[in-house]
Protein backbone atom coordinates (compact mmCIF):
# COMPACT_ATOMS: atom_id res chain seq x y z
CA UNK A 1 0.00 0.00 0.00
CA UNK A 2 1.46 3.34 -1.08
CA UNK A 3 0.49 6.81 0.05
CA UNK A 4 0.11 10.16 -1.66
CA UNK A 5 -0.16 13.42 0.23
CA UNK A 6 -0.53 11.53 3.49
CA UNK A 7 -3.46 9.44 2.24
CA UNK A 8 -3.16 5.72 1.74
CA UNK A 9 -3.93 4.57 -1.79
CA UNK A 10 -6.46 1.74 -1.76
CA UNK A 11 -7.64 0.13 -4.96
CA UNK A 12 -11.39 0.47 -5.34
CA UNK A 13 -13.28 -2.60 -6.54
CA UNK A 14 -16.88 -2.01 -7.64
CA UNK A 15 -19.10 -5.10 -7.62
CA UNK A 16 -22.17 -4.51 -9.76
CA UNK A 17 -25.00 -6.49 -11.37
CA UNK A 18 -24.81 -4.41 -14.55
CA UNK A 19 -22.33 -2.21 -16.38
CA UNK A 20 -22.23 -0.62 -19.85
CA UNK A 21 -22.83 -1.47 -22.60
CA UNK A 22 -25.63 -3.06 -20.58
CA UNK A 23 -28.56 -0.68 -20.05
CA UNK A 24 -29.89 0.23 -16.63
CA UNK A 25 -29.76 2.79 -13.86
CA UNK A 26 -27.21 0.84 -11.81
CA UNK A 27 -25.01 0.42 -14.91
CA UNK A 28 -25.09 4.17 -15.53
CA UNK A 29 -24.48 5.00 -11.88
CA UNK A 30 -21.52 2.63 -11.57
CA UNK A 31 -19.94 3.88 -14.77
CA UNK A 32 -20.39 7.52 -13.80
CA UNK A 33 -18.81 7.32 -10.36
CA UNK A 34 -16.13 4.77 -11.30
CA UNK A 35 -15.02 6.95 -14.20
CA UNK A 36 -15.06 10.12 -12.09
CA UNK A 37 -13.00 8.47 -9.35
CA UNK A 38 -10.49 7.23 -11.94
CA UNK A 39 -10.16 10.76 -13.29
CA UNK A 40 -9.34 11.92 -9.77
CA UNK A 41 -6.41 9.52 -9.72
CA UNK A 42 -7.98 6.54 -7.93
CA UNK A 43 -7.23 3.01 -9.14
CA UNK A 44 -10.64 1.57 -10.02
CA UNK A 45 -11.69 -1.94 -11.03
CA UNK A 46 -15.22 -3.00 -11.89
CA UNK A 47 -16.33 -6.60 -11.38
CA UNK A 48 -19.50 -7.25 -13.36
CA UNK A 49 -21.51 -9.89 -15.18
CA UNK A 50 -20.91 -11.25 -18.65
CA UNK A 51 -21.47 -8.44 -21.12
CA UNK A 52 -19.68 -5.78 -19.09
CA UNK A 53 -16.95 -4.01 -21.04
CA UNK A 54 -14.37 -1.28 -20.56
CA UNK A 55 -15.46 2.07 -21.96
CA UNK A 56 -12.96 3.99 -24.05
CA UNK A 57 -10.68 6.44 -22.23
CA UNK A 58 -12.41 6.11 -18.86
CA UNK A 59 -9.42 4.77 -16.91
CA UNK A 60 -11.40 1.92 -15.34
CA UNK A 61 -10.40 -1.75 -15.56
CA UNK A 62 -13.43 -3.98 -16.14
CA UNK A 63 -13.62 -7.67 -15.22
CA UNK A 64 -16.73 -9.31 -16.81
CA UNK A 65 -16.09 -12.44 -14.79
CA UNK A 66 -19.12 -12.63 -12.51
CA UNK A 67 -21.16 -14.28 -15.23
CA UNK A 68 -24.56 -15.11 -13.79
CA UNK A 69 -23.31 -14.85 -10.19
CA UNK A 70 -23.18 -18.61 -9.74
CA UNK A 71 -20.97 -20.28 -7.12
CA UNK A 72 -18.35 -21.11 -9.78
CA UNK A 73 -18.42 -17.53 -11.10
CA UNK A 74 -17.93 -16.18 -7.60
CA UNK A 75 -15.09 -18.61 -6.88
CA UNK A 76 -13.20 -17.51 -10.01
CA UNK A 77 -13.79 -13.85 -9.24
CA UNK A 78 -12.53 -14.40 -5.70
CA UNK A 79 -9.35 -16.02 -6.96
CA UNK A 80 -8.66 -13.02 -9.18
CA UNK A 81 -9.49 -10.53 -6.44
CA UNK A 82 -7.05 -12.30 -4.13
CA UNK A 83 -4.24 -11.42 -6.52
CA UNK A 84 -4.63 -7.78 -5.47
CA UNK A 85 -2.81 -6.73 -2.30
CA UNK A 86 -4.75 -5.93 0.83
CA UNK A 87 -6.42 -3.74 1.89
CA UNK A 88 -9.06 -4.50 -0.73
CA UNK A 89 -12.09 -2.25 -0.71
CA UNK A 90 -15.23 -3.64 -2.37
CA UNK A 91 -18.02 -1.18 -3.15
CA UNK A 92 -21.14 -3.26 -3.77
CA UNK A 93 -24.07 -1.92 -5.78
CA UNK A 94 -26.95 -3.68 -4.08
CA UNK A 95 -30.30 -4.35 -5.67
CA UNK A 96 -31.63 -7.83 -4.83
CA UNK A 97 -33.06 -8.69 -8.23
CA UNK A 98 -29.82 -7.76 -9.97
CA UNK A 99 -27.84 -10.81 -8.87
CA UNK A 100 -29.98 -13.54 -10.36
CA UNK A 101 -31.45 -16.67 -8.80
CA UNK A 102 -34.91 -15.10 -8.82
CA UNK A 103 -33.65 -12.31 -6.55
CA UNK A 104 -32.66 -14.87 -3.88
CA UNK A 105 -28.91 -15.26 -4.39
CA UNK A 106 -27.88 -16.12 -0.86
CA UNK A 107 -24.61 -17.56 -2.20
CA UNK A 108 -23.56 -14.11 -3.37
CA UNK A 109 -24.24 -12.66 0.08
CA UNK A 110 -22.27 -15.47 1.76
CA UNK A 111 -19.42 -14.81 -0.66
CA UNK A 112 -19.27 -11.16 0.41
CA UNK A 113 -19.55 -12.11 4.09
CA UNK A 114 -16.63 -14.54 3.77
CA UNK A 115 -14.54 -11.90 2.05
CA UNK A 116 -15.30 -9.50 4.88
CA UNK A 117 -14.22 -12.08 7.47
CA UNK A 118 -10.98 -12.65 5.55
CA UNK A 119 -10.11 -8.96 5.64
CA UNK A 120 -11.76 -7.22 2.71
CA UNK A 121 -13.56 -3.97 3.43
CA UNK A 122 -17.16 -4.12 2.18
CA UNK A 123 -19.02 -0.89 1.43
CA UNK A 124 -22.68 -1.31 0.50
CA UNK A 125 -24.72 1.07 -1.67
CA UNK A 126 -28.37 0.07 -1.25
CA UNK A 127 -30.49 1.02 -4.24
CA UNK A 128 -33.35 -1.26 -3.15
CA UNK A 129 -33.55 -3.27 0.10
CA UNK A 130 -36.19 -6.04 -0.14
CA UNK A 131 -39.74 -6.69 -1.25
CA UNK A 132 -42.72 -6.31 1.06
CA UNK A 133 -44.75 -9.06 2.71
CA UNK A 134 -47.74 -8.84 0.41
CA UNK A 135 -49.47 -10.76 -2.34
CA UNK A 136 -48.84 -14.44 -2.98
CA UNK A 137 -47.11 -17.11 -0.91
CA UNK A 138 -44.19 -16.86 -3.35
CA UNK A 139 -43.90 -13.13 -2.62
CA UNK A 140 -43.79 -13.85 1.11
CA UNK A 141 -41.08 -16.46 0.58
CA UNK A 142 -39.09 -13.93 -1.47
CA UNK A 143 -39.50 -11.34 1.29
CA UNK A 144 -38.09 -13.78 3.86
CA UNK A 145 -35.14 -14.73 1.64
CA UNK A 146 -34.27 -11.12 0.89
CA UNK A 147 -34.29 -10.22 4.56
CA UNK A 148 -31.87 -13.07 5.22
CA UNK A 149 -29.68 -11.65 2.45
CA UNK A 150 -29.90 -8.21 4.01
CA UNK A 151 -28.81 -9.58 7.40
CA UNK A 152 -25.74 -11.20 5.82
CA UNK A 153 -24.81 -8.12 3.84
CA UNK A 154 -25.16 -5.71 6.74
CA UNK A 155 -23.11 -7.98 9.00
CA UNK A 156 -20.37 -7.90 6.35
CA UNK A 157 -20.47 -4.18 5.60
CA UNK A 158 -18.10 -1.63 7.07
CA UNK A 159 -20.15 1.24 5.67
CA UNK A 160 -23.69 1.40 4.33
CA UNK A 161 -25.14 4.02 2.03
CA UNK A 162 -28.76 4.37 0.94
CA UNK A 163 -29.91 6.12 -2.22
CA UNK A 164 -32.98 7.40 -0.41
CA UNK A 165 -33.46 8.08 3.29
CA UNK A 166 -36.67 6.05 3.09
CA UNK A 167 -34.52 2.89 3.24
CA UNK A 168 -32.78 3.78 6.53
CA UNK A 169 -35.54 2.72 8.98
CA UNK A 170 -36.03 -0.49 6.98
CA UNK A 171 -32.36 -1.46 7.32
CA UNK A 172 -31.60 -0.40 10.90
CA UNK A 173 -33.23 -3.46 12.55
CA UNK A 174 -30.87 -5.73 10.58
CA UNK A 175 -27.65 -4.08 11.74
CA UNK A 176 -25.57 -6.48 13.79
CA UNK A 177 -23.31 -3.62 14.91
CA UNK A 178 -25.10 -0.49 16.07
CA UNK A 179 -21.92 1.46 15.29
CA UNK A 180 -22.22 0.79 11.55
CA UNK A 181 -23.38 4.08 10.05
CA UNK A 182 -26.10 4.31 7.42
CA UNK A 183 -25.49 7.38 5.31
CA UNK A 184 -27.42 9.00 2.50
CA UNK A 185 -25.81 8.86 -0.95
CA UNK A 186 -28.19 10.41 -3.51
CA UNK A 187 -27.86 9.29 -7.11
CA UNK A 188 -26.66 12.00 -9.50
CA UNK A 189 -27.84 12.37 -13.06
CA UNK A 190 -25.42 11.32 -15.79
CA UNK A 191 -26.87 13.86 -18.19
CA UNK A 192 -24.22 15.66 -20.23
CA UNK A 193 -24.02 19.30 -21.21
CA UNK A 194 -27.00 20.75 -23.07
CA UNK A 195 -26.35 21.95 -26.63
CA UNK A 196 -28.58 24.96 -27.45
CA UNK A 197 -28.48 24.07 -31.14
CA UNK A 198 -29.61 20.56 -30.30
CA UNK A 199 -32.53 21.95 -28.30
CA UNK A 200 -33.64 24.02 -31.29
CA UNK A 201 -33.53 20.96 -33.53
CA UNK A 202 -35.60 18.89 -31.10
CA UNK A 203 -38.20 21.62 -30.73
CA UNK A 204 -38.40 22.07 -34.49
CA UNK A 205 -39.11 18.38 -34.85
CA UNK A 206 -41.73 17.98 -32.15
CA UNK A 207 -43.33 21.40 -31.53
CA UNK A 208 -44.30 24.10 -34.00
CA UNK A 209 -43.71 27.75 -33.14
CA UNK A 210 -44.41 28.48 -29.48
CA UNK A 211 -46.42 25.29 -28.98
CA UNK A 212 -45.89 24.04 -25.39
CA UNK A 213 -43.81 20.86 -25.21
CA UNK A 214 -44.42 18.72 -22.14
CA UNK A 215 -41.92 15.93 -21.64
CA UNK A 216 -41.73 12.70 -19.72
CA UNK A 217 -38.45 10.81 -19.29
CA UNK A 218 -38.45 7.23 -18.07
CA UNK A 219 -38.69 3.54 -18.91
CA UNK A 220 -42.53 3.38 -18.94
CA UNK A 221 -43.01 0.64 -16.39
CA UNK A 222 -46.42 -0.77 -15.58
CA UNK A 223 -46.76 1.22 -12.34
CA UNK A 224 -46.01 4.59 -13.96
CA UNK A 225 -47.89 4.43 -17.27
CA UNK A 226 -51.44 4.54 -15.81
CA UNK A 227 -50.55 7.71 -13.90
CA UNK A 228 -48.94 9.22 -16.99
CA UNK A 229 -51.86 8.34 -19.28
CA UNK A 230 -54.35 9.94 -16.94
CA UNK A 231 -52.27 13.11 -16.66
CA UNK A 232 -51.85 13.43 -20.44
CA UNK A 233 -55.60 13.09 -20.96
CA UNK A 234 -56.35 15.65 -18.23
CA UNK A 235 -53.88 18.15 -19.70
CA UNK A 236 -55.07 17.61 -23.26
CA UNK A 237 -58.64 18.40 -22.25
CA UNK A 238 -57.56 21.74 -20.79
CA UNK A 239 -54.87 22.91 -23.23
CA UNK A 240 -55.54 22.22 -26.90
CA UNK A 241 -52.07 23.43 -27.94
CA UNK A 242 -49.85 21.23 -25.78
CA UNK A 243 -47.73 18.51 -27.37
CA UNK A 244 -46.28 15.62 -25.36
CA UNK A 245 -42.79 14.21 -25.87
CA UNK A 246 -42.16 10.75 -24.43
CA UNK A 247 -38.43 10.21 -23.96
CA UNK A 248 -36.59 6.99 -23.27
CA UNK A 249 -36.68 3.23 -23.66
CA UNK A 250 -40.24 1.92 -23.83
CA UNK A 251 -41.74 5.20 -24.98
CA UNK A 252 -42.64 3.82 -28.43
CA UNK A 253 -44.61 0.93 -26.97
CA UNK A 254 -46.39 3.20 -24.51
CA UNK A 255 -47.34 5.68 -27.24
CA UNK A 256 -48.76 2.86 -29.39
CA UNK A 257 -50.87 1.64 -26.49
CA UNK A 258 -51.96 5.16 -25.58
CA UNK A 259 -52.94 5.96 -29.17
CA UNK A 260 -55.02 2.79 -29.36
CA UNK A 261 -57.00 3.91 -26.30
CA UNK A 262 -57.13 7.64 -27.08
CA UNK A 263 -57.12 7.89 -30.86
CA UNK A 264 -58.13 11.56 -30.91
CA UNK A 265 -54.93 12.46 -29.02
CA UNK A 266 -52.51 10.33 -31.03
CA UNK A 267 -51.19 13.25 -33.10
CA UNK A 268 -50.37 15.20 -29.96
CA UNK A 269 -48.05 12.57 -28.48
CA UNK A 270 -44.59 11.74 -29.85
CA UNK A 271 -42.08 9.14 -28.68
CA UNK A 272 -38.31 9.01 -29.11
CA UNK A 273 -37.60 5.39 -28.16
CA UNK A 274 -34.15 4.83 -26.68
CA UNK A 275 -32.18 8.06 -26.98
CA UNK A 276 -28.43 8.23 -27.50
CA UNK A 277 -26.63 9.68 -24.48
CA UNK A 278 -25.21 12.47 -26.64
CA UNK A 279 -28.63 13.74 -27.71
CA UNK A 280 -30.55 13.03 -24.50
CA UNK A 281 -29.68 16.42 -22.90
CA UNK A 282 -31.17 18.25 -25.89
CA UNK A 283 -34.39 16.24 -25.67
CA UNK A 284 -34.72 17.02 -21.96
CA UNK A 285 -33.76 20.67 -22.43
CA UNK A 286 -36.24 21.17 -25.27
CA UNK A 287 -39.20 20.58 -22.94
CA UNK A 288 -40.99 23.48 -21.30
CA UNK A 289 -41.93 21.23 -18.38
CA UNK A 290 -41.16 17.65 -17.40
CA UNK A 291 -44.10 15.70 -15.99
CA UNK A 292 -42.76 12.84 -13.82
CA UNK A 293 -45.40 10.92 -11.84
CA UNK A 294 -44.11 8.11 -9.59
CA UNK A 295 -46.39 5.64 -7.76
CA UNK A 296 -44.45 5.92 -4.48
CA UNK A 297 -43.48 9.58 -4.98
CA UNK A 298 -40.33 11.34 -6.04
CA UNK A 299 -37.19 10.39 -4.08
CA UNK A 300 -33.47 11.05 -4.25
CA UNK A 301 -32.99 7.83 -6.25
CA UNK A 302 -35.18 8.97 -9.17
CA UNK A 303 -32.55 9.83 -11.77
CA UNK A 304 -35.22 10.65 -14.35
CA UNK A 305 -36.30 13.56 -12.14
CA UNK A 306 -32.65 14.47 -11.56
CA UNK A 307 -32.21 14.91 -15.31
CA UNK A 308 -34.78 17.69 -15.37
CA UNK A 309 -33.31 19.40 -12.31
CA UNK A 310 -29.80 19.33 -13.78
CA UNK A 311 -31.03 20.69 -17.12
CA UNK A 312 -32.90 23.52 -15.44
CA UNK A 313 -36.26 22.31 -16.75
CA UNK A 314 -39.19 22.68 -14.30
CA UNK A 315 -40.27 19.29 -12.95
CA UNK A 316 -43.82 18.46 -11.91
CA UNK A 317 -43.96 15.22 -9.97
CA UNK A 318 -45.74 13.36 -7.18
CA UNK A 319 -45.36 13.24 -3.41
CA UNK A 320 -45.89 9.74 -2.08
CA UNK A 321 -45.06 7.31 0.70
CA UNK A 322 -41.30 7.36 0.04
CA UNK A 323 -40.86 11.06 -0.73
CA UNK A 324 -38.26 12.63 1.57
CA UNK A 325 -39.23 15.67 3.60
CA UNK A 326 -36.81 18.07 1.90
CA UNK A 327 -38.83 17.96 -1.33
CA UNK A 328 -41.71 19.61 0.56
CA UNK A 329 -39.47 21.97 2.51
CA UNK A 330 -37.29 23.31 -0.32
CA UNK A 331 -39.74 22.93 -3.24
CA UNK A 332 -37.25 22.35 -6.07
CA UNK A 333 -40.14 20.73 -7.96
CA UNK A 334 -43.92 21.13 -8.13
CA UNK A 335 -45.59 18.36 -6.12
CA UNK A 336 -49.00 16.75 -6.59
CA UNK A 337 -50.47 13.84 -4.62
CA UNK A 338 -49.96 10.42 -6.16
CA UNK A 339 -52.90 9.44 -8.42
CA UNK A 340 -54.22 13.01 -8.59
CA UNK A 341 -53.91 13.61 -12.32
CA UNK A 342 -55.82 16.87 -12.17
CA UNK A 343 -53.46 18.35 -9.56
CA UNK A 344 -50.51 17.26 -11.71
CA UNK A 345 -52.09 18.96 -14.72
CA UNK A 346 -52.84 22.09 -12.68
CA UNK A 347 -49.15 22.55 -11.88
CA UNK A 348 -48.12 22.06 -15.50
CA UNK A 349 -50.72 24.55 -16.74
CA UNK A 350 -49.67 27.15 -14.17
CA UNK A 351 -46.05 26.89 -15.31
CA UNK A 352 -46.97 27.06 -18.99
CA UNK A 353 -49.02 30.21 -18.36
CA UNK A 354 -46.23 32.03 -16.50
CA UNK A 355 -42.81 32.12 -18.24
CA UNK A 356 -41.20 34.00 -15.34
CA UNK A 357 -42.34 31.40 -12.82
CA UNK A 358 -41.22 28.67 -15.18
CA UNK A 359 -37.72 30.14 -15.27
CA UNK A 360 -37.68 30.60 -11.49
CA UNK A 361 -38.74 26.98 -10.92
CA UNK A 362 -36.12 25.69 -13.33
CA UNK A 363 -33.39 27.72 -11.64
CA UNK A 364 -34.53 26.57 -8.18
CA UNK A 365 -34.33 22.97 -9.35
CA UNK A 366 -30.85 23.41 -10.77
CA UNK A 367 -29.58 25.08 -7.57
CA UNK A 368 -31.12 22.30 -5.48
CA UNK A 369 -29.45 19.67 -7.66
CA UNK A 370 -26.06 21.34 -7.32
CA UNK A 371 -26.42 21.60 -3.54
CA UNK A 372 -27.37 17.98 -2.94
CA UNK A 373 -26.99 15.74 -5.98
CA UNK A 374 -23.99 16.80 -8.01
CA UNK A 375 -21.56 13.92 -8.50
CA UNK A 376 -18.89 15.75 -6.49
CA UNK A 377 -20.87 14.96 -3.33
CA UNK A 378 -20.85 11.26 -4.21
CA UNK A 379 -17.11 11.30 -4.83
CA UNK A 380 -16.43 13.05 -1.54
CA UNK A 381 -18.49 10.46 0.35
CA UNK A 382 -16.78 7.50 -1.29
CA UNK A 383 -13.32 8.98 -0.80
CA UNK A 384 -13.96 9.61 2.90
Amino acid sequence: MAATGGRAIVTLHFVTPEYPPMLGGVADHTHQIATALARQGETVHVWGPAGSAAQQDCGVTVHPILGRFSASNLRRAGEQLDRFPQPRRLIVQWVPHGYGYRAMNLSFCFWLWRRSVSGDSIDLIVHEPFVTFSGSVAQHALAVAQRAMTLLLLSAARRVWVTTRAWTPLLEPFLADANTPIRWLPVPSNLGAVDPGGIDRVRARYASGKQPLIGHFGTYGALVTPLLSEAIVSLSDRDARAHFLLIGSGSDAFRTEFAAQHGALADRVSATGTVDANTLPAHIGACDVLMQPYPDGVTSRRTTAMAGLLAGVPVVTTAGALTEQFWNEQLPVRLAPVRDARALADHVLQLLADPAERRRQGEAGREFYDRWFDVRHTLAALAG
